[in-house]
């Protein structure tokens, strides 16, 4: 592909807006050689591409998919050429990784897009956010390099919108609060996220009390967060002192618990109880807004429902 420069820029720059792929992509190909300026090839991201200067470049083939498609069944709630929406299982890892190298929504992904581009040169889902193993939700998920570079702008300009509900232990003090806390890998055990961390990184959640439930000790929340760190919400509302119901890794103790059959919902849950129920982001190609939002998982809304009085066990 050729193209002629219409202003100073970075070559880095350049290539990535011209070949529609991330500028992590663009250096890569620029560093393996494969970018020339005006016949000679380039190296270096930072050279500056001045107006009039011919670019060429090569964006690599799909390589071969080293994960292996697999047929496990999703809930699509939107589909078209460029992006995907999922309504994600609790129990389902997003992307494959030690440990886990089947059974992932990448696999099951791989398997129902019969359209996928090459992103940054592999035939592959484009990733651009997760959710934890155990939280249920909506995520979406590029499926070429156009809608992959737009969704990773706009969750780096925090223009998605993202809402959890989330059931806590306890009753917070304030009705809403904006946790600004830094988090980063544990210092003591790098299973865990928080603030006692080396690498911390900038976090910021806010919540609503959506209703209480004093005589269980029970809150339910909406959170909407501004940046995106593994474990956020979870780790933000144990801090304060209100861990998810059901999530032990975070301070969840069922002795807490005083009533046997809230206790034993909880545990029937198979999840913390946390739901990624509303995503809204600009589309890649059209610009429009896309609002999405589901319902709450069986299990959770079971234990809501009991919390209510509108549930028996008997």
């Amino acid at each position: 592909m050729e193209k002629v420069a219409t202003q100073k820029q970075r070559l880095d720059q350049f290539v990535a807006e011209a070949a529609q792929i991330s500028r992590s992509q663009a250096k890569e190909i620029i560093e393996k050689g494969l970018v020339k300026v005006n016949g000679k090839t380039v190296q270096k991201p930072a050279y500056k591409v001045k107006e009039g200067e011919r670019v060429e470049f090569e964006v690599p083939e799909p390589e071969p998919i080293e994960v292996k498609p697999e047929a496990i069944p999703l809930e699509v709630i939107y589909e078209d050429q460029d992006v995907i929406v999922i309504n994600k299982p609790a129990g389902m890892v997003v992307h494959p990784a030690p440990g886990h190298y089947s059974g992932t929504l990448v696999n099951a992904l791989l398997h129902h897009c019969k359209d996928l581009g090459g992103i940054g040169g592999a035939l592959r889902p484009g990733i651009v956010h997760r959710l934890d193993k155990d939280t249920a939700g909506l995520i979406v998920v590029a499926k070429n390099d156009l809608a992959q570079q737009s969704l990773i702008e706009q969750f780096k300009n925090r223009s998605v919108g993202r809402f959890y509900r989330a059931l806590i232990y306890g009753i917070p003090k304030r009705e809403h609060d904006r946790i600004v806390l830094p988090i980063g890998r544990d210092k003591f055990d790098r299973k865990k996220f928080s603030p006692n961390t080396t690498s911390p990184k900038e976090a910021i959640t806010n919540y609503w009390v959506i209703e209480k439930f004093p005589e269980h000790n029970v809150a339910e929340i909406k959170c909407k967060l501004e940046t995106g760190r593994t474990h956020q919400i979870r780790v933000h509302m144990s801090n304060l002192g209100h861990p998810l119901l059901g999530d032990r890794t975070y301070g969840y103790k069922p002795s807490r618990i005083e009533d046997e059959k809230l206790r034993r919902l909880i545990d029937e849950m198979g999840m913390h109880a946390l739901c990624a129920y509303y995503l809204a982001f600009d589309h890649p190609r059209t610009g429009k807004r896309m609002e999405f939002e589901v319902e709450l998982p069986k299990g959770y809304q079971r234990v809501l429902n009991y919390l209510k009085g509108f549930y028996s066990t008997e």
